[in-house]
């Protein structure tokens, strides 16, 4: 790597997946990093995540899967039901991680967000919290970044990594928004029965679906697809009475599930949101990676995978000896067809589960068919 194309250091603004994951994949290639967050602490509680076996592959490129799976539910299957609770379709996982990882894992949102904080202090990575981004002041063969805290870095790149409601993708001049897809999610943690072995998806019952994902020998991960309902609803409170009262119609072991649940059990609701910006996602030296470019809606379970994938290819390409100006669009051309084809086969399915009447609706080929093609290395 020439002296003169050797990135040394990068500002990376949000600390969830994609920023957390590239700091990790920066910093162990000997590059300073500044991590800038607003919240208070990294760690945190959260939800249950089902994590194909690409975005495993990406954990294991910096150290993360070796730690995660003492702690989740690895599977190599996935189930489709009839609402009461029969069989109709079996379908293996395919290999996305390679042969040494399992097909899918189930974990606790909050195990990866703790581990990513010890993760990023033993590497030395410089992270700031309870600040903000002010003010982005390109310089051409720099980048001079304004914190709300009055201090000032000046780096070789601005990650911008902080979700679907990125604050660097507006300050860069990017007024794609995110758009609601017609769709809300009910999610919540209960006891895991032991026959639930893998992820189980119903279909056809009297909301949009209804599943559930092993996350710890103990837990599960419970979700309820439905229309958007008022925004009344959307956050996270004492809601388990209300999750089982419109829950009702689905068998099986979601309905053991849900009858388990204590009516004041923490049940988060959110409408669904998607966005997609157009190639190219950097301005100069600032580039805007995971949420912040790209969230799908989570019916193929991509979500984690893209961003953790985007942050490893990324710390990669940085690396690798070519200039910042040369590495951001050939990471363009590498990145964005895969995750247009992951967030267009999400829209469909989305469409398709709100719309089963559709013509050629068939939601579990083009899961297969998905999952399939992220077989081929990022």
């Amino acid at each position: 790597m020439s002296a003169d194309t050797q990135v040394r250091k990068v500002v990376i603004i949000g600390g969830g997946i994609a920023g957390g994951v590239l700091a990790l994949g920066l910093r162990q290639r000997g590059v300073e990093v500044v991590l800038v967050d607003q919240r208070s602490e990294l760690g945190g509680v959260g939800h249950g995540i089902t994590l194909q076996g690409n975005a495993l592959k990406a954990f294991d490129a910096v150290g993360l899967y070796d730690r995660l799976k003492e702690r989740g539910f690895a599977f190599s299957h996935l189930r489709m039901k009839t609402p009461d609770g029969h069989v109709v379709a079996e379908m293996p996982t395919p290999p996305m991680g390679g042969p040494d990882l399992p097909g899918t894992m189930g974990a606790v949102r909050g195990d990866i967000a703790d581990l990513i904080e010890e993760m990023l202090d033993e590497a030395g990575v410089d992270v700031r919290l309870g600040t903000t981004l002010t003010a982005i002041d390109d310089q051409g063969d720099s980048v001079r970044v304004t914190l709300a805290d009055g201090t000032v870095e000046t780096a070789d790149l601005l990650v911008g990594a902080d979700g679907i409601r990125s604050k660097v993708r507006e300050m860069i001049g990017i007024d794609t928004k995110p758009q609601p897809v017609g769709m809300g999610i009910w999610r919540t943690v209960a006891k895991r029965p032991p026959e639930m072995d893998c992820s189980e998806l119903y279909f056809g019952g009297p909301k949009y679906k209804a599943g559930y994902t092993p996350i710890s020998e103990d837990l599960c991960y419970a979700f309820l697809l439905e229309e958007n309902l008022d925004r009344s609803f959307i956050g996270e409170g004492p809601n388990g009475a209300l999750l089982k009262e419109r829950g009702q119609g689905y068998g099986g072991i979601w309905g053991q599930v849900r009858d388990s649940l204590a009516d004041d059990a923490i049940v988060n609701y959110a409408w669904i949101e998607a966005i997609c910006v157009d190639s190219p996602w950097h301005r100069g030296r600032t580039i805007i990676i995971g949420d912040a470019a790209h969230a799908c809606p989570p019916l193929i379970a991509q979500g984690a995978a893209m961003c953790a994938e985007d942050a490893v290819i990324l710390a990669e390409m940085l690396t690798s000896g070519d200039a910042v100006e040369d590495v951001l669009p050939a990471f363009m051309e590498r990145r964005f067809p895969r995750v247009k084809m992951v967030l267009d086969n999400s829209l469909t399915l989305a469409e398709w589960e709100m719309h089963p009447e559709t013509p050629g609706a068939d939601p579990g080929r083009i899961m297969g068919e998905t999952l399939g093609a992220l077989v081929a290395p990022a």
